[in-house]
């Protein structure tokens, strides 16, 4: 896979036939004797990943040539050479999620705009495409893209793994709450250009937060996720590390990217991890 439009957002762009795991593949490399070789804002993708992984430990397999999974690797760092604060690598997952939600969401109107009109068509395709707090990308509410993140602890660097569902069909999906671009618009995706638009806003926004020292406020960062944030203002379910879970109300993203849930009991609680279910009555 050639991707011009995507080498062209980055320095430097790895594509594999095939590997187990593009986040494991690109730690190694950020870790390892050519370490200098892969600078911030590098990327290894694959069509063929074969021991994908995201949160909880949970694992999967996807057909080849139907998915992307693309890693991004980040060296945090202020303006000036300062040191990266610590409370600002929350906002990573989210940066990520933000940048590829809006790359679906263009991905899906340019899929519109060639697809043949219908006449109840309102000129959005017909689907709502959303980020679900911390790093899920919806399409109406299916799961088109995870995201997973991970720190790596010598450096303070950060690799980003992203899983793209591009044009798996019904008997592909790894779950009934899942969906790919293809299923979505019914136009076979442009995988370059997803992946390039992804790759420059993700970039984009977080040179940005950089900028304004990692303070998502003031980089507008907040407003842009909680925007996009189709979390924030639902009745959720948390699933917390341990067993235990909160039922309540997603009200805001705190300062720190941590969802903040005021339970049925009217208490808040700021969440840093968890696996949350929008509920629906």
């Amino acid at each position: 896979m050639d991707l011009p439009l995507s080498r062209a957002a980055v320095p430097r762009l790895e594509f594999l036939a095939t590997a187990g795991s593009t986040n494991d593949e690109l730690r190694d490399a950020a870790n390892g004797p050519d370490a200098a070789g892969w600078p911030h804002g590098s990327v290894i993708v694959t069509d063929d990943q074969t021991r994908g992984r995201g949160r909880m430990g949970r694992t999967w397999m996807a057909p080849t040539g139907k998915t992307l999974a693309i890693s991004v690797l980040l060296r945090p760092g202020l303006p000036g050479g300062a040191p990266f604060p610590a409370d600002g690598y929350g906002w990573i997952p989210l940066i990520a999620g933000a940048a590829m939600t809006e790359a679906v969401r263009r991905a899906v109107d340019a899929a519109a705009s060639v697809a043949p009109d219908e006449p109840e068509d309102d000129g959005t395709g017909g689907v709502e495409v959303e980020l679900k707090w911390p790093n899920d990308v919806l399409v109406s509410g299916y799961k088109v893209c995870g995201i997973l993140s991970e720190l790596l602890p010598d450096t303070g660097a950060v690799v980003v793994g992203a899983g793209l569902n591009l044009t798996l069909d019904e008997h592909d999906l790894p779950a009934i709450s899942s969906t790919s671009l293809l299923l979505v618009t019914g136009v076979q995706p442009d995988a370059d250009a997803v992946l390039a638009d992804y790759l420059h806003t993700f970039l984009h926004l977080f040179r940005a937060f950089a900028e304004h020292g990692a303070d998502a406020a003031a980089s507008g960062i907040a407003d842009r996720v909680t925007a996009l944030c189709s979390t924030v203002g639902a009745e959720v379910r948390v699933e917390l590390p341990g067993g235990r879970e909160i039922l309540g109300v997603a009200e805001r993203l705190d300062r720190d990217g941590r969802l903040v849930v005021r339970d049925r009991n009217g208490e808040a609680q700021s969440v840093a991890a968890g696996d949350v279910t929008h509920l629906r009555y």
